[in-house]
């Protein structure tokens, strides 16, 4: 569906995105993570067709961005950051509006709205203006709008971002649907449940480079423990500990300490006998996140 080979995006002087290569297969849902200012966002509107690149090749549904952006867009489906919707329009009315921008029949354009109402769960919302819809409401209906044109590929960036959790997981559950459909997605988040229950490959980024690439497993596997032991300690009482030698790797924060180690419990063991006292103690699975922090580091980027 997409390949790139050192691709490359520069804003004047400032490279955000540097010499990326990636593939992406059809029928597969890729997720692009990174700290902000990492280039994913870049990298998605190069894919869509809205922003030029400076360098590099680039190739989406096997044509050209730059000479072939309104067939690709055609065959596209995006959904941004923020809620572009029509306030003013029923929710049925975004839809059918939105249809006729890509020269679909008014019929079809009513069959289809009709459809995508019940898969976003707003049939009985169709002809409510859209302003007083809750957020949740209006991201199912920003992701139904994506769908008018039947896409193939389909650019979802933050798509669950401000939302409550019983709205994030019914969104999941419609980007599962559409992926047993053969939809394309590629989905850019900044939460790592979200990637690790939806993504089938992750393009970790940073400083506008891929850093890592590969399964939510592969990345676990490769960069992290099969478990973390969590001590917790009273703030500015996390140094001088006697722990060397007991895992994997340690990480020291103001208030707790990471030991990463293949079986948590037996380095809980030996933290006891060593005489250490912490206030609290967990052992818990390695996750995403402790990849992601390891590979683009703890500190703010703004």
């Amino acid at each position: 569906m997409i390949e790139a080979q050192e691709l490359t995006k520069r804003y004047g002087g400032k490279i955000a995105v540097h010499t990326l290569s990636f593939t992406i297969a059809p029928g597969t849902v890729t997720g692009f993570l990174g700290p902000n200012g990492a280039g994913k966002s870049s990298t998605m509107r190069m894919i869509g067709c809205v922003s030029p690149r400076t360098g590099g090749e680039l190739r989406v549904l096997g044509l050209d961005p730059e000479r072939d952006g309104p067939a690709i867009r055609a065959r596209l489906g995006v959904v941004p950051q923020q809620d572009n919707l029509d306030s003013e329009l029923t929710v049925r009315q975004n839809l059918h509006v939105y249809g006729r921008y890509f020269g679909l029949s008014k019929s079809h354009v009513r069959a289809r709205a009709a459809e995508l109402l019940d898969f976003a769960q707003l049939t009985e919302r169709a002809d409510d203006e859209v302003e007083p819809l809750s957020g949740g409401m209006k991201r199912r209906l920003t992701i139904a709008r994506s769908l008018i044109n039947d896409p193939e590929l389909l650019l979802l960036d933050e798509p669950t971002t401000g939302l409550d959790p019983q709205a994030r997981h019914l969104l999941w559950d419609r980007l599962f649907r559409l992926k047993q459909r053969g939809v394309t997605l590629i989905i850019t988040t900044h939460y790592m449940d979200e990637a690790e229950q939806l993504c089938d490959r992750l393009v970790v980024m940073d400083g506008g480079r891929i850093v890592a690439e590969g399964s939510p497993a592969e990345l676990i596997g490769r960069y992290s423990t099969r478990e973390v032991l969590e001590l917790r300690f009273p703030p500015g009482d996390t140094a001088e500990h006697p722990l060397d030698g007991l895992a994997d790797r340690i990480e020291v924060l103001p208030d707790r300490i990471l030991l990463y180690a293949a079986d948590g419990e037996a380095v809980l063991a030996a933290t006891h006998e060593r005489g250490v006292r912490p206030v609290s103690s967990l052992v818990r699975r390695s996750s995403l996140e402790d990849v992601f922090l390891r590979l683009t580091g703890r500190t703010l980027v703004d």
